[in-house]
C-alpha cells in the first residue's frame, strides 16, 4: 500500500525552504539536470504491511502510481537495480522479468521506458530514489553519482526537520528490537536468551510480538521489513 507523506510534512514543506517543497524543488532541478523527466521519492513503511510504501516527493501522475502499485514499486527497489552509494548505476527498463505484464505496460504507458534506482540509508532510515525517462538514453548516467550526493543532502535535512517518523520504528520495545536484531545476525534462541539474561521463552515471546506488529508470516519476513525500515 502507498501513502503519501502526512500533514505535518507537508505544513513543513510550505514554512520551510527544506521542506517537503524545497525537496521537490530540488528533485525537479535535478531532473532537468541529468535529463530525467520524472522522480520518485519513496521508503518502506512497516506500519503499513510487509510492502508499505510512503511517498515522500514525486512528480509521477496518480494513474501510473495507481496502476503500477506497491507491489509493483517495491519489486523495483527491491530488485539488483537498485545501488547503494558508490555503486555503478545499473539502468532498468520497463520490460524487466520480474514485472508482472500489467505492470510493464503501466511504466512504459506513463513514460518511464528508463528508470535509475538509488537506496540511500539515513537516519536509521532507508529512503529509494527513482529517475525515470520516457526514453532510453536520455538520463546523463556520467552526472548521476553527484544528483545523488545532493539527494542525500537534501533528504538528509528534510529528514531531519519533519517529525512525522514511521509509526512503526517506535512500537517496537527495546527488548523486541533487541531480540529480533540478534536473530538476524544468526544467533539461535539459545543464545539470544543467554545474551540478555532472560528465558528462551521470554526470547520467543519478544520476537512473536515484533512479527505481530510487523504484520508478517514469520521470522524471516519481520526481520527483512526491519532491515529495510531502519529499525534494526
Amino acid at each position: 500500500m502507498i501513502h503519501l507523506a502526512s500533514t505535518s510534512d507537508r505544513q513543513a514543506g510550505t514554512t520551510n525552504a527544506g521542506g517537503r517543497a524545497g525537496l521537490s524543488g530540488l528533485m525537479r532541478r535535478i531532473c532537468a539536470d541529468i535529463g530525467a523527466g520524472h522522480y520518485l521519492v519513496v521508503e518502506p513503511a512497516a506500519e503499513r504491511g510487509p510492502k508499505g510504501l510512503r511517498i515522500l516527493a514525486s512528480n509521477w501522475i496518480y494513474d501510473a502510481l495507481e496502476e503500477l502499485g506497491g507491489e509493483g514499486i517495491f519489486g523495483i527497489i527491491e530488485s539488483e537495480h537498485a545501488t547503494s552509494a558508490g555503486e555503478a548505476p545499473r539502468p532498468m527498463s520497463p520490460d524487466a522479468s520480474f514485472l508482472s505484464p500489467q505492470e510493464r505496460l503501466a511504466l512504459c504507458e506513463y513514460g518511464h521506458a528508463e528508470l535509475f534506482v538509488q537506496r540511500l540509508s539515513l537516519r536509521g532510515r532507508c529512503v529509494f530514489v527513482l529517475f525515470s525517462a520516457s526514453c532510453a538514453g536520455n538520463i546523463a548516467e556520467a552526472l548521476l553519482p553527484r544528483a545523488v550526493m545532493m539527494c542525500r543532502y537534501a533528504l538528509d535535512g528534510y529528514l531531519a526537520e519533519t517529525t512525522d517518523r514511521p509509526a512503526f520504528a517506535g512500537a517496537l520495545s527495546e527488548r523486541e528490537r533487541e531480540c529480533l536484531k540478534w536473530v538476524s545476525e544468526g544467533k539461535t534462541t539459545d543464545e539470544v536468551a543467554l545474551i540478555l539474561g532472560v528465558s528462551s521463552n521470554t526470547v520467543n515471546s519478544y520476537v512473536a510480538h515484533a512479527i505481530q506488529k510487523f504484520g508478517a508470516s514469520n521470522r524471516a519476513m519481520a526481520i527483512a521489513t526491519a532491515i529495510r525500515s531502519g529499525v534494526i
